[in-house]
């Protein structure tokens, strides 16, 4: 970290690290067996980025969102998506006022800290595209009036990746706008026993805010803070540059994507209280950060490649640097 001695960099880390765990303990009262997706949805909200979670239904997509939105003290917003729900119901709209004769300005759900949306590919494309404008802009735009979001802005759209009559799945210019995309997966036996005991039917699990925004927004403006050596910038250039020359992949890596990757190994290395990048962090997060950004050619798909497969080809390809510097 920059113009800090050793000593405040450490504890800088130190106290990311502390508000890191606590988050996450607290959303593991009601999501219980899945750390790594807890973990990755927060990195994601400390990135300063939008998360797309992809599974089947009843996994807990909606209440990780939840309970992340209620672990911290901002303002919430739900939107459920249906092929009817119209760009002003997601941003808002003009109201006229017979008394003040005036028009008034009824904001949508949008202006939350943090929203959630609930499956995203049922609305039409005009809506998607006006809530991905906001998450790209940060901003929303009425009557030639334009209206900052409020900071700290995370959107967590979720969709069903199996059910797709009528329903208006993104493009990749679209994904694109997502930091993130996770899936759940059902839980292991042993968490599935605990949320059968802690589910019971008769009594909700309620967590309330362990961070506040500000707690929140300092601990964005530590991530940028953390060291990447120049070996390790050269890695991550590497391996994007691999994934545009591999024949399976027609939609490489592009340098947008370069920057997520790092900005989200910085936060993995300070959740682990470290104030550097080591290559782990990269690969770690490879995954979730890039997998939905990449297309495969017709021949690796009827091959049944995956994005998430093709990555970790490209992965392997690449020379991981011995030293970080």
């Amino acid at each position: 970290m920059r113009n800090h001695t050793p000593q405040q960099v450490q504890a800088a880390a130190e106290t990311f690290r502390q508000m890191f765990e606590q988050i996450t303990d607290n959303v593991e009262r009601v999501i219980r067996g899945k750390p790594d997706a807890i973990g990755l949805a927060l990195l994601c909200l400390l990135c300063d980025g939008h998360l797309l979670i992809e599974d089947v239904p009843g996994v807990g997509k909606t209440s990780l969102a939840k309970s992340l939105a209620a672990s911290v003290d901002v303002p919430f917003g739900r939107i459920q998506f249906t092929p009817d729900v119209l760009p002003s119901d997601v941003i808002g709209v003009n109201v006229w006022d017979e008394r003040e004769r005036v028009f008034e300005f009824r904001p949508g759900a949008l202006f939350s800290n943090i929203v959630l949306v609930d499956e995203i590919n049922r609305a039409s494309p005009k809506t998607q595209a006006a809530l991905l404008e906001a998450m790209q802009e940060r901003q929303v735009t009425t009557d030639r009036t334009t209206r900052p979001l409020s900071q700290p802005f995370m959107v967590i759209a979720t969709q069903n990746p199996i059910e797709h009559e009528g329903t208006y799945p993104l493009p990749e210019s679209q994904l694109d706008r997502f930091l993130m995309r996770i899936g759940i997966g059902y839980p292991n036996a042993d968490s599935a026993v605990e949320v059968l005991d802690l589910h019971d039917g008769t009594t909700e699990i309620n967590v309330g805010p362990v961070a506040t925004a500000d707690e929140v927004k300092a601990m964005t403006r530590t991530v940028t803070e953390v060291h990447v050596a120049p070996v390790l910038r050269r890695y991550i250039v590497a391996v994007a540059e691999a994934s545009r020359r591999r024949g399976t992949i027609t939609l490489g890596i592009s340098p947008r994507a370069t920057l997520d990757l790092q900005r989200v190994a910085q936060a993995r290395a300070l959740a682990a209280g470290r104030n550097y990048v080591v290559p782990d962090d990269v690969k770690a997060v490879a995954e979730p950060v890039l997998g939905h950004r990449i297309r495969l050619s017709p021949d690796a798909q009827l091959r049944g490649l995956t994005p998430q497969s093709a990555l970790r080809e490209v992965f392997e390809a690449v020379t991981v640097p011995t030293s970080a510097g």
